[in-house]
Order: structure tokens, then sequence, then C-alpha cells
């Protein structure tokens, strides 16, 4: 505790001032962890001081707020990346860690590698950040840097989970969900405890992080966790017996393969019984690298196939336009393929059908049209 204080005053993270009449303060809270290595070993305790915001106001004390992390798929992108341009990932620590700070920009003609020593020189005076070695755990992602290979898993994550639910003896299943008996609700079933449930559910949405096989399965067990029942729990147990027959499937990002992007889409539109709401499934490559996937009920009814598609495709869309974006930030522009989307956008005929989700079709026809383009400084200012 007295290091993170010590921090603070180093960073100069505040100003002490006498509080206002008619202001209130904010509280603060200690939060204490362990911090553990790749195997599972304690390696440091930690403290950290933090603000109570959740006793703000809306609209009072703050109006727009946002989280600054990285999504977890640009994280997967980062690391695609680095295989493509076969670079070798190293991991820093830091003590603490503000993100509001000033930036600043600089040239240099030193060597890589005078450039890199400096930098780590840089960080660890200012910042007191300490090298770690080459990236093996991050995030509970244990990620093995290869000569020709990049290969993220949760094994270890997986041994830890059927663990706590007691799985480590169960029958094993080959398949994380039953085709043929879709999860309803039923009225008549026993209900089950809700906190054992929603844990098992959390759990398994942490590993979907490297793990897509199970992504649908996890999704369609999450969508029952106000009232869920035995035949619910049943299916969130198949997975667990699943995992224990497959704890070591993971990402692989090959060095050798290109970094095309590639994008596929599909909806779940016949076996929408519950509420009649298609699940948008998509999925997104880098070459052979899989970087992003999706699967999410979709938020209107659809009429038919057709605009469970149309809805899908727009959602794989968007997705499309992210990752170009993100690809600015590494010089790199993804040249547009309209072949990302479904067949059926390539219909220019208006119709009664086509017609219920018009301004979707539009929407996705105006991004058929876009592309990104780099701009650099030096373009900015001669616009």
């Amino acid at each position: 505790m007295q290091e993170e204080l010590l921090q603070f005053k180093l960073v100069k993270v505040w100003t002490l001032v006498d509080l206002p009449k008619d202001k209130w303060a904010i509280g603060t809270k200690w939060v204490y962890r362990n911090k553990k290595d790749e195997r599972g070993i304690v390696i440091k305790n930690k403290a950290r001081l933090v603000a109570q915001g959740h006793t703000q106001v809306e609209g009072i004390n703050y109006n727009e707020v946002f989280a600054p992390v990285a999504r977890i798929e640009a994280i997967r992108l980062f690391l695609a990346y680095a295989s493509f341009k076969d670079f070798v990932v190293y991991q820093t620590v830091v003590k603490s860690a503000f993100l509001k700070g000033s930036l600043w920009t600089t040239s240099s003609s030193k060597s890589k590698k005078e450039l890199s020593t400096e930098f780590e020189k840089l960080m660890h005076d200012k910042f007191q950040m300490s090298p770690m070695g080459e990236l093996s755990f991050f995030l509970g992602l244990q990620v093995k840097q290869k000569s020709d290979e990049i290969f993220i898993s949760q094994d270890k994550y997986v041994t830890e989970i059927l663990k706590k639910f007691d799985f480590v003896t169960v029958k094993t299943t080959s398949t994380p969900i039953e085709s043929n008996k879709p999860l309803i609700k039923d009225e008549v079933a026993e209900d089950v405890d809700v906190h054992l449930y929603k844990s098992m559910i959390g759990s398994l949405m942490y590993l979907t992080t490297s793990r897509p096989d199970i992504t649908f399965a996890v999704c369609a067990c999450a969508r029952f966790q106000v009232t869920p029942n035995n035949s619910h729990l049943h299916g969130v147990k198949r997975i667990f017996r699943y995992l224990k027959v497959q704890p070591k499937l993971g990402l692989w990002y090959p060095k050798d393969s290109p970094f095309d992007l590639k994008s596929y889409s599909d909806s779940y539109y016949t076996r929408a019984s519950l509420d009649r709401k298609s699940t948008t499934e998509g999925c997104q490559f880098l070459g052979k690298r899989l970087i992003s996937w999706q699967c999410k009920k979709q938020t209107i009814v659809a009429n038919s196939t057709t605009e469970a598609e149309y809805v899908a495709a727009v959602n794989c869309c968007g997705q499309v336009l992210w990752i170009q974006n993100q690809m600015l930030d590494y010089r790199l522009v993804i040249a547009k393929d309209g072949r990302c989307f479904v067949d059926t956008s390539k219909v220019t005929t208006s119709n009664t059908l086509l017609n219920t989700v018009g301004l979707t079709t539009a929407w996705q026809r105006t991004i058929n049209e876009m592309s990104l383009r780099y701009l650099s400084l030096v373009d900015l200012l001669t616009l």
C-alpha cells in the first residue's frame, strides 16, 4: 500500500485541495490481487487504490465516459501482425500505469537495436518499467512464440475451471452442443442455482477469448441466466465435458501465411424457435489467422432467411471496417473485397422482400464502394 501511495506521489496523480462547501468527495477503496505467472504461481501481491466512480450521477458528475482499454480483437490482430512480420514480442511490467498524460513525438536515425535499448532505458527511468523477456502469458492468454508460428491458448485456465466446477472425472463428449435439441424456456423443468449457473457461464465466456469452437454453445446457454433450469445446466455441463477432451485447442498464427483480409457471415434462422430472432455469425481472417468472430442474437425478427442474411452481412461490414481502421495504425491498407458479403447483396432489383431491409442494404452497398487510405502528416497539412 505504501508503494502504491509512493507511485501516486512520483507521477503526480493528484493535488491536495480544500473541499468546497457545496461539493462532496468521491470515496476510495483498496483492491488487493495476487499476480500469477503462466504456471499459476503467485509472483506478486498487488494493492491498488481506486475511486468509487459508481457513486457519481450521470449528467451531474459526468456526461460521457469510456474505458481506455484495448479490445481483445486488437490484441489478436497485433499478434497476427507480429507473426506476419516475423517479430519477437517482448513484455514489460509497470509498477503503476496512468493513462492520462502528455504525448510526444521524436525522430531518430539510430539502428533498431540501439533504438530498442534506448526505449527500454527511457521507460524504466520514466515509469519504472522492468523487462520480463519474451511474451508468454498475457491477460490469461498463453502465447507460444516459435520460429514459424505463434500459438495462443488457455489450456491451463481450462484445467483450472474443470477443477473449480468438479468436472475432472466426468464422461467426455465430442461436441460442445447438441444440434438436435435446441435450448428452450421450459416452465415445467426444475430451476437450478442461479449463482452457480452465472459463474459457470462467466468462466466459459472468458475462455471464448481463444476458443471460437465453444462460442456458439456458450452464447446459447448465456441467454437463460435469469431463470435457468436443469436443461440449460445440462447444456453448460456438456461444454465442460467437451473441454475435458479438447483442453489444448487454440489460435494458430503461421508466419508464412499472407495478410489478406477475408470475412465470412451467416445467420442461424431456421432454428430460432424461442423468440423468432435469428443469430448473427461471422468470422474474420488475416490470411490463415483467425482474429475475430461473432455470435450474437439479432435485434429484429427477420421475415425470411434473406433478411436474416442481410442483417448478418451488415454486422460483418462493421467488423471489417473496424479491422481496416486498426490496420491504418500499422501503415497497412487492406484492399476492399465485396466477396466477404452474402451473395444476395449483389441483387440490385427492388422488391417487397428486400425493401424490409432497405436501409441495411443501402448501408452495405455504400460500404462496398468505400476505401480507406492512410494519410501522413504531410498529406493532412496540404489538404
